[in-house]
């Protein structure tokens, strides 16, 4: 654990959420909310063989990607500032305080959840340490969770790396394994130190398949599942919440496409959970 944290402190993460970098972004759109410090995002750099955290710290300051492009301009993926939030649609006052807790997100947007489902959607990064740290109490609320509530992970897309260890997400998933790995994905990355990404794509591919090999996944299947229809149209939804809710730092919280939250706001891991539910069961009651 101890190597852990000095590799996360070479690179240069924040303490309150790992962000991305906008300084290069002259174009970018206001967030939804304010962004966090912008941290480093692992990224591959060049001159390197493998993602060595001396590597990773060299990229994090010459290798940063915006996710805010022309297209976010467009009405159909553009977001209006937070407005104020009607004071009949507030959660009982003295426990959480609209804009301090919780910011409403208007317009309220489409979410995956069927009716008569309450969606909570946690924006993430495997190479997040915050992401890591919150995520026993995401796995533990998830046992017990409402049965209306419709949770759903989406690896946030800022830039190369990212997008990397989105595509891991997904063929896990699709190949069933996701319950089984997800969290050994993030003790592989923030305890063993292998972060699962390169300087180039084969390299990266070669270290996601031996990942997936030793926990019993057959090259075969791993290789059909990796580029295929389904994990690439994951990765474009994924791209597109992303940009939809201009996501600035991670782990940050949906609930049902009207409400963003995260832990700095809950006020700790524990109080996050309190919030989620309690934004969920204000959602079931309208």
């Amino acid at each position: 654990m101890k190597n852990a944290f000095a590799v996360l402190a070479l690179l240069g993460l924040s303490l309150a959420a790992c962000g991305r970098d906008t300084s290069s972004n002259t174009a970018a759109t206001p967030p939804l909310a304010a962004p966090v410090a912008p941290a480093a995002t692992l990224a591959p750099s060049a001159g390197a063989e493998a993602a060595t955290p001396a590597a990773l710290e060299r990229a994090a300051k010459a290798n940063q990607e915006s996710t805010v492009d022309a297209e976010a301009d467009r009405g159909d993926v553009r977001l209006e500032r937070v407005a104020a939030m009607p004071e009949s649609a507030q959660l009982p006052a003295g426990k959480w305080k609209a804009g301090t807790n919780y910011i409403p997100i208007t317009p309220a947007q489409p979410t995956s959840a069927e009716p008569g489902q309450v969606e909570v959607l946690e924006v993430f990064w495997y190479g997040c340490s915050h992401c890591y740290a919150l995520d026993p109490f995401l796995e533990s609320w998830k046992k017990n969770k409402p049965a209306n509530v419709k949770f759903v992970r989406v690896p946030v897309t800022w830039g190369p790396a990212h997008r990397a260890h989105g595509r891991l997400f997904y063929t896990l998933e699709a190949l069933n394994k996701l319950d089984a790995l997800h969290t050994t994905t993030f003790e592989e990355i923030h305890k063993r130190g292998n972060f699962l990404i390169a300087n180039d794509e084969a390299q990266t591919v070669k270290m996601q398949l031996d990942y997936a090999k030793a926990h019993g996944i057959s090259e075969a299947d791993w290789n059909r599942a990796y580029n295929s229809f389904g994990v690439n149209a994951s990765l474009q939804r994924a791209e597109d919440i992303t940009r939809r809710y201009r996501v600035e730092g991670v782990p940050v919280i949906i609930v049902n496409g009207k409400y963003q939250t995260d832990v700095g706001m809950a006020g700790g891991q524990s109080q996050l959970i309190e919030l989620i539910n309690d934004l969920a069961a204000a959602e079931k009651r309208r």
